[in-house]
């Protein structure tokens, strides 16, 4: 990169001016650039991987990319080897989410594989998928929230994404778990009746619990509610949906001894066994994207 690109770069991003000001080497502007994963890019992205995004982001766009410059490595910090660092200015395609305005090309950086003989993709002409954040002041220019924030836009692709959107931006959407709170099992009046009732704790304080019933002669059941009265006719959650996604993919995988309240050995060995049964049904949370 000339030094008239260095001036241009400059002029362009606050923060790469306001760390010239201040005597800061240009490249260090990059050093917290999300990196691409190739898998992601090769349309693998599972549902955790595209609520993992979404819910980072604050807004998606479908862009066409009309002009790509590649960065030098000196000029890209933190770059991962067979990865290069891109300038890319694109067209507004369409806003899925985000109040935020929006401009009709936007400017953002990002990090893919290198191709064929170790060379840049040609993005040029492409649609892109973007999970990103504004910056405040400039419309034109946008962050991506993490790597494989950058995916190459299908209608499939656009056909899984809207409806995690939509979730996660209805009034009922779950909260965020972020844990086991208590969990309490009591035996019933019948030998091998039980019920095991666990609260979970969200970041927004907002209730949600996990009851499993058991009794004779019957597979056990099992639900989740989102209120404040522990719901007996509550269901499982769906696989593939928010609400799977908070629990399956965020809950620890045993139940913390901490957390089970219950007193004698055998209600504590009824709540863990509850617990993993849970965990069981709730299934692996598969990813195909590092997070962050």
């Amino acid at each position: 990169m000339n030094d008239n690109s260095v001036k241009r770069w400059l002029a362009l991003w606050p923060l790469a001016g306001a760390l010239a000001a201040a005597g800061a080497a240009p490249e260090s502007v990059f050093a917290q650039v999300p990196q691409a994963n190739q898998s992601v890019q090769n349309g693998e992205s599972t549902y955790a991987d595209l609520a993992d995004l979404a819910n980072a982001a604050t807004m998606v766009l479908r862009v066409k990319i009309r002009k790509q410059i590649t960065l030098e490595p000196e000029r890209s910090p933190g770059l991962k080897p067979g990865n290069v660092r891109l300038y890319i200015e694109a067209q507004t395609v369409s806003l899925l989410a985000g109040s935020s305005s929006i401009g009709e090309s936007v400017t953002y950086l990002v990090d893919v594989p290198l191709g064929a003989k170790g060379r840049p993709p040609k993005l040029k002409k492409q649609e892109m998928l973007l999970f990103a954040r504004s910056v405040v002041g400039r419309p034109e220019e946008v962050q991506l929230v993490g790597q494989g924030a950058q995916l190459v836009w299908t209608p499939v692709l656009e056909d899984r994404v809207r409806p995690i959107l939509q979730a996660l931006a209805s009034p009922d959407a779950p909260p965020v778990v972020t844990g086991v709170r208590e969990a309490l099992s009591v035996p019933g009046n019948l030998v091998g009746e039980s019920e095991t009732q666990m609260f979970l704790s969200t970041l927004s304080g907002k209730p949600v619990s996990v009851t499993v019933i058991r009794r004779p002669l019957q597979a056990p059941m099992w639900g989740v509610s989102l209120s404040e009265i522990v719901d007996q006719a509550a269901r499982p959650p769906q696989h593939g949906t928010l609400e799977w996604y908070r629990l399956a993919c965020f809950l620890p995988q045993s139940l913390p001894p901490s957390a089970n309240l219950s007193r004698d050995p055998a209600s504590r060995a009824q709540a863990n066994q509850d617990y993993a049964f849970m965990m069981s049904q709730l299934g692996l949370c598969p990813r195909n994207r590092s997070q962050g």
